[in-house]
């Protein structure tokens, strides 16, 4: 099996975006690390965009397994304005941050407030754009992204997968592991600052 290594960015000159205050309530699924590791081309791409897969591109989001958590319990929580209407917020939360074998799954609640519609998605949340989420390793200065099966990213779909205003909606997100030795990362989310020290449960 081709496997491609862990995307990640040289992080100097990395600057958090100044922005930032900080249907029904689906679960999303996480990915168990079996079946990812099953899947062709285990690694995502990096910033620019570029495959390591040939072939025409399918970026619909591959098929999870689905988990329970509790949206109440947050480890950390910033409610951002989102431009989405006027007045419009959008609260995220960090459940955990969790290594399983050589992934680690990131899951967050979000709950959008006064976003002008009963159900909306998170790139007009962000400003119509994808929210991009992203694990920045302050130790050995890499930024991780979103892994792929192939082409498919392992998250839910930023405009298909719709979550309820006002209502709490739980989201996994997978990415490579970091290296043993960081106990802690930052996690970008959207075009609001990041979450500093997030820990990693090993």
């Amino acid at each position: 099996m081709k496997r491609n290594f862990v995307p990640a960015i040289d992080l100097a000159g990395f600057r958090a975006s100044p922005r930032g205050h900080m249907h029904s309530a689906r679960k999303v699924a996480g990915v168990a690390t079996v079946a990812a590791l099953s899947l062709t081309g285990c690694g995502g791409g990096d910033d620019s965009g570029q495959q390591a897969d040939s072939g025409p591109a399918d970026t619909r989001p591959a098929k999870q397994v689905a988990v329970t958590a509790d949206p109440s319990k947050t480890i950390a929580r910033q409610t951002f304005n989102s431009p989405i209407f006027q007045g419009a917020t959008l609260e995220v939360g960090i459940i955990d941050l969790k290594v399983s074998g050589p992934l680690a799954h990131l899951t967050l609640v979000l709950t959008p407030r006064n976003a002008g519609s009963d159900m909306v998605n998170v790139y007009s949340l962000n400003g119509n754009s994808d929210p991009d989420v992203g694990l920045l390793d302050t130790v050995n200065l890499k930024r991780h992204k979103v892994v792929k099966a192939g082409n498919r990213p392992l998250q839910p779909h930023f405009i298909f997968d719709k979550i309820r205003n006002n209502q709490a909606t739980v989201q996994t997100y997978t990415f490579a592991a970091p290296p043993a030795n960081v106990r802690t990362v930052d996690v970008s989310f959207g075009q609001w600052a990041p979450f500093r020290s997030v820990p990693v449960t090993r």
